[in-house]
Formats: C-alpha cells, sequence, structure tokens
C-alpha cells in the first residue's frame, strides 16, 4: 500500500540524491510504481509534497540533535558531535537539493524550520545558556547574538561557490572559521574542554 508517509520517504530520498530541479511527480511515481492520482490524494503539487519532506527531515535532525545534547557530558562535547552529524549529512546530499529549493521555492525552508519551532537556534541557546553556567563560556556571552553566529557559520560552511569544495576540505574550514570563533568564546575552562576534545571536530567520512 503506498501511503502518504511512504510517498514523503522516496520523495525525500529522490530530491536529496538528485537535487529538486531534476525530481518531478512523473519521477516519484515512477519510483514507487504507483499512479499520479495516489501523490496527489495526499499532495496538492509537488511545493506541498517538498513542504511535508521538509517537515520530516526538520523533525527528524530535531531528534537527533536532542539526543547528541542529552547525552553530551559537556558543551564543547556536543558542539564537537552536531558538527559531526551537520558535515555528514552535507556529504550525504546533492548540494542541488538546498539550493534548488532557494531558488526555486524562495521561503519554503524558512516556512519548514518555523513550523520545526526554530530548533536549531533554541538548541543552540540552549547549549550556550549551559555553557555559561558551567564556566565554559564567558559569562558576559549574548547567548542570542551567538546562537544567530553560529547558524550562519554553519551555513557558511556548506557554501561551495564561495568555498569550492575542491580547494576547501570541511575539515579546513571546520578549523578556520568554526573553532576559532569557538575558542573566543571560551573560558580558560572551556578552552582546556576544546584542545582535549578538538578532534571531534575532525570529522572522517
Amino acid at each position: 500500500m503506498i501511503t502518504k508517509e511512504l510517498i514523503i520517504e522516496t520523495a525525500t530520498k529522490l530530491f536529496m540524491q538528485h537535487g529538486v530541479k531534476t525530481i518531478t511527480i512523473d519521477r516519484i511515481v515512477k519510483e514507487l510504481r504507483t499512479s499520479k492520482r495516489t501523490i496527489y490524494n495526499h499532495f496538492e503539487d509537488k511545493v506541498a509534497l517538498l513542504g511535508a519532506c521538509l517537515d520530516v527531515y526538520n523533525t527528524k535532525v530535531r531528534a537527533e540533535n536532542e539526543e547528541v545534547i542529552k547525552s553530551a557530558s559537556n558543551v564543547i562535547e556536543a558542539m564537537g558531535y552536531l558538527h559531526q552529524k551537520i558535515v555528514r549529512r552535507s556529504y550525504n546530499t546533492n548540494p542541488n537539493f538546498f539550493s534548488d529549493i532557494l531558488h526555486y521555492y524562495p521561503g519554503l525552508i524558512n516556512a519548514s524550520y518555523q513550523r520545526s519551532g526554530n530548533y536549531a537556534h533554541q538548541q543552540l541557546i540552549h547549549l550556550a545558556a549551559k555553557g555559561i553556567k558551567d564556566g565554559v563560556f564567558q559569562k558576559d556571552m549574548d547567548v542570542e547574538v551567538v546562537g544567530k553566529t553560529v547558524l550562519s557559520l554553519l551555513k557558511l560552511l556548506k557554501d561551495n561557490e564561495k568555498f569550492p569544495i575542491t580547494e576547501f576540505s570541511k575539515e579546513r574550514l571546520t578549523f578556520g572559521i568554526m573553532v576559532p570563533y569557538l575558542r573566543g568564546l571560551c573560558t580558560e575552562k572551556g578552552i582546556k574542554l576544546l584542545h582535549i576534545q578538538e578532534e571531534l571536530f575532525r570529522v572522517t567520512i
């Protein structure tokens, strides 16, 4: 039986492997060996299907992040493992997936992210506040500014136009952008932790 969940799962896989522009409803129908009518029974059009795929994707990522944060022994360890997740997702996703959505469906990513409760920003705010409480981050740190800045830096790490992957490895960008910024936020205790757990930021695929 072709369920709504199976349609979303199949479409997400195709979108992430090949990009959004090249994957049509006909291609999804062929993959599922079903009919267009089955798809349209659940989704008005490709935009509605893509929005549903993004919602499920964000729900999954949010849960994965929460598990990492919950199990980490300190905020530096949590940020290291979160960074690993982000980089590995980028390696397993066609770069055209997000660029196609931004170009052809402007606003769709932000709308889905807002429906998910802006979880990445909220999780970073939580980590920043915990880091201050634990003496890892400087107590006068502006957690809202830091949260937004870290999200911007993470987007910069995925900017293949600004940093072509043939010249800039993810590790090079991490230690050229993210780690120095993180070090600047740390207290002496935080810098020691970062030095001990620096290997967490060296992602091997």
